[in-house]
């Protein structure tokens, strides 16, 4: 059993849904004929929502079995470490709660900077642990059936700080964190890319 598994796609739940919509609308401002990117859409309730007043809204998820049960269209089995869209394909891109599961940090930020558009925004959402795997004890008890297997769902323990070394060697900057004391503390922070104007 794995969090890739028909189990751990089934167990995500729309319960943030309005939350997230209303961080999106809040922080990315998206039009209708933006091209937005969710980068781990799971079974698509959020990109759902947002392809309401975005209708070009891809979401892309590596667990199989979240996309063919998924809510909506749209959504497309891929790896976030390896994109396989073109350059500048995307105005705007958001990930909630799924760049502390993914190995190759890095990579997945100079994936996200390649396909988004000059002067276009991330919005990531992720939580603020003081230990890494705490807020997934529950998750990996379900998945594991132990309780100390958390760290395998929680790859990283992040803060915006921690963020700004993944970034190096991309042209996306960090333009606004913060902390938000919900259910558990999680961080909320938004990049963006250079124009390349100089």
């Amino acid at each position: 059993m794995t969090y890739q598994s028909r189990k751990y796609a089934l167990l995500n739940s729309p319960i943030e849904v309005d939350r997230h919509l209303r961080r999106v609308r809040k922080y990315l401002r998206p039009r209708g004929n933006d091209r937005i990117l969710d980068v781990g859409c799971g079974r698509g309730f959020v990109t759902q929502g947002v392809q309401r007043f975005a209708p070009a809204t891809t979401g892309i998820d590596l667990n199989a079995e979240a996309v063919s049960n998924g809510v909506t269209a749209g959504l497309r089995v891929m790896d976030a470490q390896k994109l396989s869209f073109a350059n500048a394909s995307f105005d705007k891109i958001y990930s909630f709660h799924a760049i502390e599961h993914i190995p190759d940090l890095a990579g997945v930020f100079a994936e996200m900077d390649r396909v988004l558009k000059p002067g276009g925004s991330v919005l990531l959402v992720y939580p603020a642990e003081p230990i890494r795997g705490l807020y997934v004890v529950p998750t990996a008890i379900i998945l594991f059936g132990n309780p100390l297997r958390a760290r395998d769902i929680h790859i990283h323990k992040l803060s915006p700080r921690v963020l700004r070394r993944y970034l190096v060697g991309t042209s996306l900057r960090i333009v606004r964190s913060s902390l938000q004391l919900l259910l558990t503390p999680q961080f909320v922070t938004v990049l963006r890319k250079g124009d390349g104007a100089v």
